[in-house]
């Protein structure tokens, strides 16, 4: 590989970018604000600040919807922005390692390959790497041998899961329900038992305090628009109710790690029976998931302690260990050249 490389992990809520000149990991929202339908406004983290407050002029948006790219010029725009920023504003010709996720079209995983050639980076090579396969990196899993392993990364708005083994996966299944899915559930949740409005941002930020708030035995206190009076209220929720409305998202989860598993060959089953279920992505640290799904299966639930870069941290190890180069392949390898 060249001398300067970059790894890049698009997600659907945040891109995280490996740089291995200086051997740090950069992460921002994936978004991007557009004033009057053609002004660069914001993006990262600056265009988010921006989303659910903007005035009618200005849409900030997600190019990556569902776990592929739905915005081909807009991700264009951010990635070129994002790696001028790494680069203190002065490009050079580099080589990239993108994750793609695997159960989904050839002509989708194309998109991410295309992304990089065409968004004036000056990309030297482009390797692509299974996201699962990265993900089991990552958790400082050995994925090149004969070990079978289960993987569940619970995403912003997917859920990929994925059975690997000498380097490869040997079946892989997403579905359309994570993070963004939970979110919704708490809202609705609070609509409909407390009669208030509350925004994305606000039930995300609800979604991750829920763990610590079960823990204190507490309430969770939360703003927005009460519907009755159309005014802005505060309210206290129990946070028992929002995980009672929870479950059936998780139950989606846990049945499609049920069906994956019923595929999966005995000896694989075996290795997964010993070591259990590995769990990642940023919507994993919910409260309950892991636990509902170790009952569910009668598995063990192996949690990480950083979910959230499990796979960019396994693309910066493809970068730096000879013994991995060969899990990164170019566009030639794939039937949809």
């Amino acid at each position: 590989m060249a001398n300067n490389v970059f790894g890049i992990d698009i997600g659907t809520s945040n891109i995280r970018i490996y740089n291995q000149q200086d051997n740090n990991i950069f992460m921002e929202k994936n978004m991007i604000a557009i004033e009057n339908g053609n002004i660069l406004l914001a993006y990262g983290d600056s265009a988010f600040d921006m989303y659910e407050k903007a005035p009618s002029n200005i849409v900030a948006s997600f190019p990556v919807v569902n776990g592929v790219i739905a915005d081909i010029s807009n991700m264009e725009t951010l990635i070129k922005l994002f790696v001028t920023d790494l680069s203190k504003g002065s490009l050079k010709p580099a080589d990239y390692v993108i994750a793609v996720p695997t159960d989904v079209t050839d002509v989708e995983k194309r998109a991410f390959y295309d992304l990089i050639e065409d968004a004036g980076i000056k990309a030297h090579k482009i390797h692509v790497v299974e996201k699962a396969v990265a993900d089991g990196l990552g958790l400082d899993i050995d994925v090149k041998n004969s070990q079978g392993v289960l993987i569940v990364n619970v995403g912003y708005s997917t859920t990929e899961i994925s059975i690997l083994s000498l380097g490869g996966i040997v079946l892989s299944r997403i579905l359309k329900v994570g993070g963004a899915q939970f979110d919704e559930d708490i809202r609705n949740a609070i609509r409909y038992e407390h009669s208030l409005l509350i925004g994305q941002k606000t039930a995300e930020k609800i979604k991750m305090s829920i763990k610590s708030v079960m823990k204190d035995r507490g309430s969770i206190v939360c703003y927005g628009r009460d519907i009755i009076s159309g005014l802005p209220k505060e309210k206290e929720i129990p946070p028992e109710i929002l995980n009672s409305n929870l479950t059936a998202s998780y139950m989606q989860i846990i049945d499609n790690v049920k069906m994956v598993l019923e595929r999966t060959p005995p000896e694989l089953s075996a290795d997964i029976y010993r070591h259990g279920i590995y769990m990642t992505g940023g919507a994993s640290q919910i409260y309950n998931l892991a636990e509902l799904l170790s009952e569910s299966t009668g598995l063990k639930v192996n949690t990480c302690d950083d979910p959230i870069d499990s796979v960019i941290m396994g693309i910066a190890k493809v970068i730096n260990e000879e013994k991995y180069r060969s899990l990164a392949f170019t566009i030639e390898g794939m039937s949809g050249k």
